[in-house]
């Protein structure tokens, strides 16, 4: 087995062929909802950052991937399979989850092929728990060849002794996966990893056209678990299939599978980084006026072109032209030639794009001596940044091909003044705003239903009085869904903070989602502060307390919170329950030179356990967001209960990025495995970092691409 082993990967090392250095990403996704042939995985990956959706069917299964090209070299897979049956001792059907890990360790040239190494099913039930070593080389333009060796699951067919025996010994052995019971599901099984039997497996695509690919290929997994309960008959250690690819990114494709079952998949894979509508369908920025024609404008013509007292006539065409924009004026300030200017940004994802339109108002509305420009966009009345820039280079770079990169080279971007001062004329506040309309919410991966949801309509509204102040609240009244209708009860050990949210579901009816009031102040150069209270979130109550060191220029954020925490009644009304905790967490935000960015939180979570979240996402300047977490806390796996510790997938679509209009709004969705009590934080609206991150330093010059836009 060994020698055999080495020799399948010797000769597709030194195969060769008329190709360039370096060849084409995937061109098919296996029925695992990853590159692959059929069931087999190959070498390949996809291109980086793209986001792949498959779902694949056959006998008694039905395979649910989501799959992201996380750096070039690596993509990570989560997986929602439907196993009819498989539990047929207690008469269930098994909806079992996993995730997968693929690192490609050597990119395909013309003289030796793609080799990688992956993990399937490393941190679930276990069903798919199997490694991999693949290689895979094109030996024409339109053929590729692959080959590898599989552990575990991938050892079924034709297993001889592992290979790896000749460095250690221990590989030669591999304990059923997650033997401990329900209680380990969601552990990393290191021990297992690459050991015992091992086998081969191989097969080869033909890319008929540049839609049509044909697969077939020689399969080391048995379906012994399938079999064994009468799921699956394999008569056959082929499969074949084929493919066909729309230009829009969709895939059907359909296979022959171990001789005896047909199965169907469609796969849709896209990239984050081109828009559903692409271009944006949003009003162009104002072209430039004529200086001479903005000085005979006549709110300009009535201050007699001098620096005297401010009109409030260009006050309020100042305050229009920005609302035009999306922008909404908080302050306006003259001195010398320079105009000083407050805005917040409520219609754009990008901040330099409100940076871009607001100094445009300004060089169409105020009087020609006023040279120098300086911006500094709030968030809820909180100052951020300043933005300053020279009149002039508008002028001087409009139209130019490279427009917003060179008024970022001349633009000067620094910290926030501590204060806005509240100008009276502009009448900024008090503010009222509220909206009413529908809702949904979604629940995943309940044993019972694999999909719960709720839609209802909503009504939300907040009272500004002053700059800082911020009193916000959330009523709800479902209508329609079974999120309500499940009658699984918890049986944590912990403290129930989460594991009981279908009690508050089923047990209310018109909901107080939250209601706060909410003040947030600069204490000092690079320094933000906020505390809140009331019923800071849907199960807790409460008052927060937050400061932020996040200096201008800066990749680098530090931030601690403070909580006193509640719980509150079942009926999502006023009351409260018996238990309360003090929580509260150190947190490091780093955001990488690329499009990644990594969030470090340490502290007390609300069932009482000590511990440490880790976030990475890939953050596209488009706003499209995907990213995952895990946290490890002072709770034992089996305190946690099933799925060992909490982790998770998290998706962030810009409303902007479907409808191609400018809008800050986003679609966020948490794909948890399993919602339970340990490494439980507590939902704060307002937390700082995410209020004032788009608009600092060196985020908004990523986006400054924008700024003429």
């Amino acid at each position: 087995m060994r020698v055999h082993a080495i020799l399948l990967i010797g000769c597709l090392s030194t195969l060769s062929g008329p190709l360039g250095a370096i060849r084409a990403p995937a061109q098919t996704l296996s029925t695992y909802g990853t590159p692959g042939l059929v069931d087999m995985p190959t070498a390949e990956v996809l291109p980086d950052g793209t986001l792949a959706l498959t779902t694949s069917n056959f006998d008694n299964t039905s395979r649910n991937t989501l799959t992201f090209q996380m750096l070039p070299n690596v993509y990570g897979s989560f997986r929602y399979s439907f196993l009819r049956d498989f539990d047929a001792g207690v008469g269930l059907s098994r909806y079992d989850r996993s995730f997968d890990v693929h690192f490609q360790l050597r990119r395909e040239t013309a003289a030796g092929p793609a080799i990688a190494v992956g993990l399937r099913d490393f941190g679930g039930t276990g069903v798919y728990a199997s490694e991999y070593l693949v290689a895979t080389k094109h030996v024409t333009p339109d053929v590729t060849v692959t080959g590898g060796i599989g552990w575990g699951r991938l050892a079924g067919r034709g297993g001889q002794r592992n290979p790896l025996t000749a460095l250690n010994g221990r590989f030669d052995t591999r304990e059923d996966s997650n033997a401990g019971g329900i209680s380990t599901t969601g552990q990393l099984d290191f021990g297992n990893w690459f050991r015992g039997d091992a086998a081969l497996f191989g097969g080869l695509r033909w890319d008929v056209t540049p839609h049509w690919s044909v697969m077939a290929e020689y399969s080391s997994d048995t379906y012994s678990a399938e079999a064994q309960r009468g799921l699956s008959d394999v008569r056959a250690p082929f499969n074949i299939g084929a493919s066909y690819r729309f230009d829009n990114g969709v895939t059907l494709g359909g296979s022959y599978l171990n001789g005896s079952a047909l199965a169907v998949q469609l796969s849709y894979a896209f990239d984050p980084r081109r828009a559903a509508a692409p271009g944006g369908q949003g009003a162009a920025a104002p072209a430039l006026k004529p200086a001479e024609q903005v000085a005979l404008a006549s709110w300009n013509l009535a201050q007699g072109g001098t620096n005297g007292s401010q009109s409030p006539r260009l006050n309020d065409v100042l305050k229009s032209q920005l609302e035009a924009q999306g922008l909404r004026l908080i302050n306006f300030e003259r001195e010398g030639a320079s105009a000083r200017i407050t805005v917040e940004n409520l219609r754009y994802g990008a901040a330099a794009q409100a940076v871009g339109r607001t100094t445009r108002v300004m060089a169409n509305t105020l009087p020609p001596h006023l040279q120098q420009f300086e911006v500094t966009l709030a968030e809820n009345g909180l100052p951020t940044t300043r933005i300053k820039s020279q009149r002039s280079d508008l002028y001087e770079l409009e139209g130019d091909l490279d427009e917003a990169w060179r008024s970022l080279a001349r633009t000067e971007i620094e910290d926030a003044p501590e204060r806005i001062a509240v100008d009276q004329e502009i009448a900024a506040f008090p503010r009222f705003t509220y909206r009413f309309g529908p809702y949904t919410q979604l629940s995943f991966f309940d044993p019972d239903e694999p999909l719960r949801y709720e839609i209802g309509a909503e009504l939300k509204a907040t009272y500004q009085p002053a700059p800082g102040w911020t009193f916000a609240g959330q009523l709800r009244q479902p209508v329609i869904g079974n999120l309500d209708a499940s009658a699984r009860p918890s049986n944590s050990v912990l403290p129930r903070v989460r594991s009981d949210w279908a009690r508050y579901a089923s047990e209310s009816d018109l909901r107080l989602s939250h209601l706060t009031a909410d003040y947030s102040w600069r204490p000092g150069q690079d320094l933000f502060a906020r505390v809140t209270a009331g019923y800071l979130e849907q199960m807790f109550g409460g008052i927060s307390a937050e400061l932020l060191w996040f200096p201008v220029g800066s990749n680098l954020a530090l931030g601690a919170e403070l909580n006193y925490a509640r719980q509150r009644d079942f009926d999502v009304q006023f009351g409260f329950q018996d238990y309360d905790v003090m929580t509260g967490h150190a947190s490091v935000y780093y955001k990488t030179r690329g499009d990644y960015h990594v969030q470090v939180d340490m502290g007390r979570y609300l069932a009482g356990d000590w511990g440490t979240t880790v976030t990475v996402d890939r953050e596209f300047n488009n706003g499209f967001k995907v990213g995952a977490f895990a946290t490890l806390t002072d709770a034992s796996y089996e305190e946690f209960g099933e799925g060992s510790f909490d982790k998770g997938i998290r998706v962030e679509v810009p409303v902007a990025w479907l409808t191609g209009k400018p809008s800050r709004r986003s679609i966020t969705q948490v794909i948890r495995p399993v919602l339970r009590d340990g490494g439980a934080r507590l939902n704060v609206q307002t937390r700082l970092y995410d209020k004032v991150r788009d608009s600092r330093g060196r985020a908004l010059a990523a986006q400054w691409g924008r700024y003429a836009r």
